[in-house]
Parts: structure tokens; C-alpha cells; sequence
């Protein structure tokens, strides 16, 4: 009965930041954001790769359909005297 299960595989912020080919100060802000879900352990962050996969799908958007017009901020005249 061996029930041995493999552990996650866990990226380094570093790590994460090479995937996602960003800057390792971007991806630290990902995670200590909490926008990429991840782990301290003592001083340091791990990431699950679950986690870093939930968080590339999550940034998959669906192209908008040609007839949408896309707002943009509403803008105002200022009063002029």
C-alpha cells in the first residue's frame, strides 16, 4: 500500500517571473498582491504551479465582437470665462 503522491512542483519568484517574462519585482508584486496565489515559507515565496496556471487562465480574454464600440472614460468641457 504505497501511497505516495507526488508533491507539488513550486516556482520561485524568480521562476515566475521567467515565465511570465516579467521583471522579478512584478512578479513579487503579483504575489505579495495576492493576485497569484503562493506560499511563505520562513522568508521566501513559493508559487504552486497550480496556482501560476489558474492565474494565466484567468488573463485569457475573449476578443469583442466587431459591433461593440469600446467606451473609453467619459470626458467633459471644462468652463471657460
Amino acid at each position: 500500500m504505497n501511497d505516495i503522491s507526488k508533491p507539488p512542483t513550486l516556482f520561485t519568484v524568480r521562476e515566475v517571473a521567467d515565465i511570465l517574462r516579467v521583471h522579478q519585482r512584478t512578479a513579487y508584486r503579483l504575489i505579495t498582491g495576492g493576485s497569484i496565489k503562493a506560499i511563505k515559507i520562513g522568508s521566501q515565496w513559493r508559487v504552486p504551479e497550480a496556482s501560476l496556471m489558474d492565474f494565466l487562465n484567468s488573463g485569457w480574454q475573449e476578443p469583442e465582437s466587431e459591433g461593440k464600440k469600446e467606451s473609453g472614460p467619459t470626458q467633459y468641457k471644462l468652463p471657460l470665462e
